[in-house]
This record gives structure tokens, C-alpha cells and sequence, in this order.
């Protein structure tokens, strides 16, 4: 209580002390896409990529710039299955005017993208395209670059709560996940564009798995329509950024007889209802006309214990510059925007995690950006990890035991180490 109320009387002296300086929030979004051409093999997750025949929809890059006084933050979602820190960092180095830790970049966790992490085969082989992979950084980076230069005043609209229908399951145990469904939308403030919507974020934990990767398709998945629908409706550019979807929240795509709908139609069902689910959740929200934002990040630690991700650690041509002697490090990150507070997870953590986790922001509007800066497979507690058959799998494609429990300990440091988000803190003195 007293740390809080030191922050509470923190904020007022900020917000007294430089209230004749006009600090404005701004935002802007960009879109590239990344499509390859010719059409590159697709990636599930381990093993050697399959060959794509066609493709069910374009895959993007979508950035968010928001920027208030000094602080300047950037959200990027990769249509990939996952995106690792040495390709981020390529982009960081070529983005203008946002410190690199302030560059958060996710990937959507499409079962059905060019493999980005060049997975190595038992003989030490990868097969993913690298020049595909470093003309995607330089994506990133334009897109990044174009929503800075069209940075304008804008205000918010922060809404959270249970997406209703047919959308996700959990394929280990049906109930276990998080049915919530995050949204900021940006909205902007002055001039021709008054009143247009500049982006939607959609923040929800689901594998975008309908169609796989074994099926000859190169494809976004589910995240493609939801983007198409968002925009249709909205006109601003829409944004995709996972959950903890760990172990193994995956798409409802469930048919009556027991089996499952793999095509694209059905990636248009539960996209376009996800988007739906969204915009009624956003619908509801009131508007922030000049909200707060605040960026902070520390580096963590994992030890890698799992001789699988050793092997690839050593073998993919990929490297992880940060990456010891059976270790990793990583880029943690926490953001207060307007009323919510958004963290990043490294990985795919497990539905619990991303409750408890949850449960201990600042906020009754927390945000969990899954595969956010880095991807370093399954993130288990030590009680799950080996504990039972149903997770074999995702504690051999795991760090090791402790991924899980360093993860919770870091993030609720960095939590407790930073400043309540301050809308809510001036909110609570009205």
C-alpha cells in the first residue's frame, strides 16, 4: 500500500509539475507485405518445412507506433511461426527514432509461413530461404519507419473481455484457456482524419493452425480474415498479437462428426467472428482522449536443458547473439498504455501462467503479447514440466524446467518495479 501510494503521489507531482507542456499522444500504423515470390516450403514447428503448392491469403507485417511526450513505443506482428531476436534486431538496427528496446516484435504463430528459424535436421541441415528472411527485416523496418513519419494526435479506446462462440479450445483439456479478448484501438484526433480509426490491435491466445503445414498451402491462417474484416468495417489497419496459447490452446475447428475443418472457409469462420468479438468488445469502451504511455524492459536469463533446442540453438545458421554455453537471454518488456498494461512473453506459455500473470498487473485491463521479441518454444511451471504423458511433447520442445518459473519471477519484478499505468491512478482520485 505505501508503494502505492507512492507512485499515486508520484504521478499527480508529474502531471502538476509539467501540465504547461503540451504532450500529446500520437499514432500511426503502416502495413507491408511479405508475401515470397516464388512460393517458399512452410513451417509447423520442428523438421523440414513442407512445399507450398498455393496460397490461401497474403501474409503481413502490421506495425502500431504510438508516442507520447519523449516515449515512443512500436508494435509489430510477423505473419510467422514464431520470430527470433536475431531477425528483430536486424530491424531494430534499421528503424529511426525509437530506442530498440522499445521495438516489440510478435509473430501470429501461423502454422503456415517460411520457416524463420532454420530448423536443423539430423544431419545439421536447414532449408530455410535466408535472403526471404533478411528482405522481411527490411519489412519491418519500412513499415516501422512509414508509421513514424505519419505519427498524429490521437486518442484510445481500451476494451477487454470474453470473446462469445465456436473460437478456441484447449486440445489438452477443453477448458483450460483464456476465453478473454484485449483491443486498442486507435482513434485520430484532429484535422481531415478527426474521428477515423488509425489501427485495431487484437490481443487473443489461439493457435492459428486450421489449415497446418502439411497441406501445401501458404497461408495467414485465421488472423488473414480477421484482418479483412477489421478493416472492412473500420478502415483503419488491423493488428494480430498472440497470448499464452501454450500447450494447447488451438483453433475450434471442430466439426459435429468428430472430425476437424481444415480449408480456408473455415479460417474465414473463425477469423471473422474473432474480429466480430472484437469490435463489439472495443464498441463498449470509453474514449481516452490523451492517454499515458510508458515503456520499460530488463534482459532475462534461461538456461537450456533440453537437448532438442540445444541442437538447434548450435545448428541453425540463425544465431542468437545473446545465446551462451546452454543459455539464452532475452528482452523482457512492460508497457502502460492509457488504462491497460501490456507484457511480453518470450514464448508460448501455458493458459496458467498467462492467469496468474495476469492477475498480478496493474490493471483490470492486462495484455499478454505471446512470442513477443523472442520464441523459445513451451513455457511450463516446474509441477507441469515431464509431470504427465499429455505433456511429453511440450516439455521436449521447451528450455528446460525452470523457463516457466523464471519467466513469472521476472515478469512480476518488472511489474512491481514499475509505475502503475496513469490514467488509472488519476482516474482514482476524480
Amino acid at each position: 500500500m505505501i508503494k502505492k501510494a507512492c507512485y499515486i503521489f508520484l504521478y499527480l507531482l508529474f502531471q502538476q509539475s509539467f501540465s504547461g507542456f503540451a504532450q500529446t499522444f500520437k499514432a500511426a500504423a503502416a502495413v507491408r507485405v511479405i508475401t515470397p515470390n516464388p512460393l517458399l516450403p512452410v513451417s509447423g514447428g520442428i523438421g523440414t518445412p513442407k512445399a507450398a503448392k498455393e496460397k490461401n491469403g497474403d501474409l503481413f507485417v502490421r506495425a502500431l507506433v504510438v508516442e507520447k511526450g519523449a516515449t515512443r513505443v512500436a508494435i509489430v506482428n510477423v505473419d510467422n511461426l514464431g520470430w527470433p531476436a536475431a531477425l528483430g534486431n536486424k530491424s531494430r538496427a534499421l528503424i529511426k527514432g525509437i530506442p530498440p528496446e522499445n521495438v516489440l516484435i510478435g509473430a501470429t504463430h501461423t502454422h503456415s509461413g517460411p520457416d524463420a528459424y532454420a530448423f536443423p535436421n539430423e544431419k545439421g541441415e536447414s532449408f530455410a530461404d535466408l535472403n526471404y528472411l533478411d528482405w522481411c527485416t527490411k519489412q519491418i523496418a519500412e513499415a516501422v519507419n512509414e508509421a513514424v513519419k505519419k505519427l498524429e494526435p490521437a486518442s484510445l479506446k481500451i476494451g477487454l473481455a470474453e470473446a462469445k462462440g465456436k473460437i478456441a479450445y484447449n486440445y489438452y483439456a477443453e477448458q483450460l484457456y483464456d476465453p478473454r479478448c484485449g483491443v486498442i484501438q486507435a482513434i485520430a484526433n484532429e484535422g481531415k482524419n478527426k474521428g477515423k480509426i488509425i489501427a485495431t490491435l487484437v490481443n487473443y491466445a489461439i493457435h492459428p493452425e486450421v489449415i497446418g503445414s502439411g497441406r501445401g498451402i501458404l497461408s495467414p491462417d485465421l488472423c488473414g480474415p480477421l484482418y479483412d474484416k477489421i478493416e472492412a468495417e473500420t478502415g483503419g489497419i488491423a493488428l494480430f498479437m498472440n497470448g499464452a496459447q501454450g500447450g494447447m490452446v488451438t483453433a475450434d475447428n471442430r466439426t459435429e462428426d468428430k472430425k476437424e475443418a481444415n480449408d480456408y472457409q473455415e479460417c474465414k469462420r473463425i477469423g471473422e467472428l474473432l474480429a466480430s468479438e472484437a469490435l463489439r468488445i472495443v464498441g463498449k469502451a470509453e474514449i481516452l482522449p490523451n492517454p499515458s504511455l510508458y515503456c520499460t524492459s530488463r534482459k532475462i536469463e534461461f538456461p537450456v536443458d533440453s537437448e532438442i533446442m540445444q541442437y538447434i540453438l548450435k545448428n541453425s545458421p540463425i544465431k542468437n547473439e545473446m545465446a551462451g554455453e546452454n543459455k539464452v537471454v532475452t528482452r523482457l518488456n512492460l508497457v502502460n498504455i492509457g488504462t491497460a498494461q501490456i507484457l511480453t512473453i518470450p514464448g508460448e506459455a501455458l493458459p496458467n501462467i498467462g492467469y496468474y500473470v495476469k492477475r498480478k498487473m496493474h490493471t483490470k485491463l492486462p495484455f499478454l503479447f505471446g512470442l513477443t521479441n523472442d520464441a523459445f518454444g513451451y513455457m511450463l511451471t516446474k509441477v507441469d514440466f515431464n509431470s504427465f504423458k499429455r505433456y511429453d511433447y511440450v516439455s521436449r520442445t521447451s528450455l528446460g524446467e525452470m523457463t516457466g518459473e523464471i519467466y513469472i519471477e521476472q515478469a512480476l519484478k518488472l511489474i512491481e518495479e514499475s509505475p502503475w499505468p496513469a490514467d488509472i491512478v488519476i482516474n482514482s482520485k476524480k
